[in-house]
């Protein structure tokens, strides 16, 4: 069964944290306090993942509107979900409110003009964020059936609506849990959380215009808070370099590397890297080609989801042949990427 622990942040890191001597008493009470809160609303998630999976094995998932709703709920800093619904979230003079509603229409815009997706369902489904969610919580997520930011506590994270990958890679949670069905542990958790990594990062890249060589590749950059970055630490990964030291949740970088029961958010390391390989060394943009091929694995694969990487990688190379031909500079940048991270 698909069971994703879609956090931004992994828990292993916030419980670093919230243990770490050299950082304030208060700075550690909101990491353990993020930690805690986060592994409960996991719980909420695994029934809209049966319910999820149900739907699609059984093909009832009727079209719900040409183009997604974005809705828009204030927590309060609550943890009563969904909160309070913001009536006109775009002209909300609260930043992070006005911010959640155009990135999350953005990212619906995104989807439908380059991949001709009606939303993370591909059916029209509503796109619903709650903000302000629980004091000062270090996390944001996708439960299954919305999506839930905290405002960082100001000093370790910040405001995880600033980033425009984080947005982009919970929601990408969702076209996986559509699509694949990707479990949450060894191979097909990496690929379950690179999956996001590569929507998310597809998503910053459009948003600014940059093409694969001008892309920083991080993820996470916008949401390091003042103490975090003080510390050295510029993203919490970096899919062109995914053992970097700047990296605040450093991943291994080659198959032969990754290891049973390791958490998806370090074993994600080999195919971020295999993807990103790819792009650079085809050029352009990211979404325009590797995205493409991709996005074609992920949805005419069918429910895969125990799939190994070696099993993506195959099919990713098939489906650069299907798309822009055998031998092509495209199905060429795939296979050198994979090879990289030996596959």
């Amino acid at each position: 069964m698909y069971r994703c622990h879609c956090q931004f942040i992994p828990a292993d890191v916030l419980e670093r944290l919230a243990c770490d001597p050299t950082l304030s008493q208060e700075l550690c009470k909101n990491a353990a306090y993020s930690a805690r809160l986060t592994q409960h609303l996991l719980d909420i998630r695994l029934q809209t993942e049966k319910l999820a999976g149900f739907v699609l094995e059984n093909h009832n998932l009727l079209k719900l509107g040409d183009n997604p709703e974005v809705s828009v709920f204030d927590c309060k800093r609550t943890q009563s979900l969904p909160g309070l619904q913001i009536r006109t979230p775009a002209e909300s003079s609260d930043t992070t409110v006005k911010r959640t509603y155009v990135e999350t229409d953005h990212m619906a815009t995104f989807l439908r003009e380059v991949f001709k997706r009606n939303s993370i369902d591909d059916a029209g489904m509503t796109l619903m964020s709650s903000v302000h969610y629980g004091k000062k919580y270090n996390n944001a997520m996708w439960n299954g059936l919305q999506m839930i930011y905290g405002d960082g506590d100001g000093e370790l994270f910040l405001d995880f609506t600033l980033g425009t990958d984080v947005i982009g890679h919970e929601l990408a949670h969702g076209i996986t849990q559509y699509t694949l069905q990707l479990d949450y542990d060894d191979e097909a958790g990496g690929l379950n959380e690179s999956m996001s990594d590569v929507f998310g990062s597809m998503f910053r890249q459009w948003r600014l215009k940059q093409d694969a060589a001008s892309a920083d590749w991080l993820v996470g950059k916008e949401v390091m808070g003042p103490v975090t970055r003080e510390r050295g630490y510029t993203c919490l990964r970096d899919m062109s370099a995914p053992a970097g030291e700047h990296c605040l949740a450093p991943q291994p970088d080659h198959f032969r590397d990754l290891k049973p029961g390791q958490d998806p958010h370090y074993t994600s390391g080999p195919p971020n890297l295999a993807f990103c390989t790819a792009c650079k060394q085809l050029g352009g943009y990211s979404w325009e080609t590797i995205g493409k091929v991709w996005y074609q694995v992920m949805t005419t694969a069918g429910l895969v989801p125990r799939m190994k990487m070696a099993d993506f990688a195959a099919r990713s190379r098939q489906a650069a042949g299907e798309l822009f031909g055998n031998d092509s500079p495209a199905q060429k940048a795939v296979d050198k990427g994979w090879k990289k991270v030996g596959l």
